[in-house]
């Protein structure tokens, strides 16, 4: 029987969950991300690499069927982004898969309750192979795509089902509300 990328890569990231506690686990599934990809392009098919028009495209790669890891690719056109968001509590990894990105930290300074106030870390640009971890409560990001001239594409590895998150919309006096916001899939 003839052994797939997307088998290999299941299979590391089935042993990366076992890796103990959230930070630990993100890690090894960081560095399996990153070894597939030294070795080669990850496997993902064409309809993983389609941008959409309207929003960037989220779409279910791989499913853990004991529930521990999601797997999305997403693929952004030019211009499309983020706004500033969470993870509702989910430990992620992210990874760039072709393109580049970039990607805003944030640290959340403080809270008064439903104003947010948050200071910006660092921004990067990301290119291809590269990977960060996000660990509750270092979750806060935005994420665009890079490249003016064609779409980038991302594989997201989260440690369950994320079917929302909350988004952070500025107000105009340096604070930021929350608003949660439910995601799905796209075909």
């Amino acid at each position: 029987m003839r052994v797939t990328g997307r088998e290999t890569l299941c299979a590391g990231l089935d042993e990366a969950v076992r890796a103990g506690d959230a930070a630990a686990v993100a890690q090894q599934v960081k560095s399996t991300l990153q070894t597939m990809l030294r070795d080669g392009p990850l496997p993902l098919d064409e309809h993983f690499r389609e941008p959409r028009a309207d929003t960037y495209a989220r779409r279910l790669f791989h499913r853990d069927p004991e529930g521990h890891y999601t797997v999305v690719a997403m693929t952004w056109g030019p211009g499309q982004g983020t706004a500033l968001h969470d993870h509702a509590g989910i430990w992620c990894v992210e990874c760039v898969v072709d393109g580049r990105m970039e990607v805003a930290q944030y640290d959340l300074v403080g809270r008064a309750g439903d104003s947010y106030r948050f200071e910006e870390r660092t921004r990067v640009t990301a290119g291809v192979g590269s990977a960060g971890c996000l660990i509750p409560p270092f979750e806060y990001h935005t994420l665009s795509n890079a490249r003016p001239d064609g779409p980038s594409v991302t594989l997201h590895v989260y440690g369950g089902e994320m079917d929302h998150c909350h988004v952070f919309e500025p107000v105009g006096d340096g604070t930021w509300a929350r608003r949660r916001r439910e995601l799905r899939y796209h075909e």
